[in-house]
């Protein structure tokens, strides 16, 4: 009864933010989107480079030289890698920014509601059937039936990796990673719904190393975070019911803790 949500859906989220507030600048264009086909997107890397596309078998330098032009201008391709060997191959990136999937605190039971529709959808639904003889008409829908479903309340928790070998390849840079931060805090309120009409980023932990290799294991520097509910004999229904605690006393040496929310 954990409530989940996915790696992908969170990357959607980023995507999007990243798109309104830098999207029509050359560095900062999403690949992974509606509207445009990803084979287009590979093959506009090819005509950018002045390469060729096709033929039995693709030079090793012009993939790469392909590879190199997506990371460059695509910001989810930078962060997140891609697979982009269908059709026009562009290679393989293996972006440094990975997301677990984000799980609730406690149970959460959906609520699956009926709602109703002042409208039809067919225009024959709404005809009036008259009977025998010119009779009193039946039939002709005022109505339609729905579903909707809602949490009513889960406060989830997710953990993040950044691999600083993998953002070298991809040429991420600190503009790029302040810009994952930002989008983290702010990219609710573009995803609002009567369903989800409330989320919110409520702590955001970043533990900063001085080694790329790391200078003490993410499993520990997660720990230091925990969050416990506030005794109630109620479920809880707001961030209010929950306590969260972090500990930054005596890390361990080269790392730091930046409180960007909570």
């Amino acid at each position: 009864m954990q409530g989940l949500v996915t790696d992908v859906c969170i990357k959607r989220k980023v995507r999007d933010w990243i798109d309104v507030a830098r999207g029509d600048e050359g560095r900062f264009k999403v690949y992974v989107q509606s509207g445009e086909a990803l084979n287009t997107k590979h093959q506009r890397a090819y005509t950018a480079e002045g390469l060729k596309s096709t033929g039995a078998k693709q030079k090793a330098e012009d993939v790469e030289k392909a590879r190199a032009w997506m990371c460059n201008n695509f910001y989810d391709i930078r962060m997140f890698g891609a697979v982009m060997t269908t059709g026009v191959n562009c290679g393989q990136v293996r972006g440094p920014v990975q997301i677990t999937f984000a799980r609730s605190i406690d149970q959460v039971i959906p609520l699956d509601l009926s709602i109703t529709r002042v409208a039809v959808t067919r225009p024959e639904d709404a005809d009036v059937v008259v009977g025998e003889e010119g009779g009193q008409g039946t039939g002709g829908k005022q109505t339609e039936m729905g579903r909707k479903a809602i949490v009513p309340y889960g406060l989830y928790r997710a953990h993040g990796f950044f691999n600083p070998h993998f953002a070298q390849r991809t040429g991420v840079n600190e503009e790029d990673l302040g810009l994952f931060w930002e989008a983290l805090q702010k990219m609710w309120d573009l995803d609002r719904s009567a369903a989800r009409g409330m989320m919110a980023c409520r702590g955001l932990y970043v533990f900063s190393h001085d080694s790329p290799l790391g200078n003490a294991p993410s499993h520990e520097l997660f720990e230091r975070v925990q969050v416990r509910r506030r005794p109630a004999e109620a479920p809880p229904r707001s961030f209010e019911d929950y306590e969260v605690t972090v500990d930054d006393s005596d890390l361990p040496g080269g790392v730091a803790l930046t409180r960007l929310v909570g």
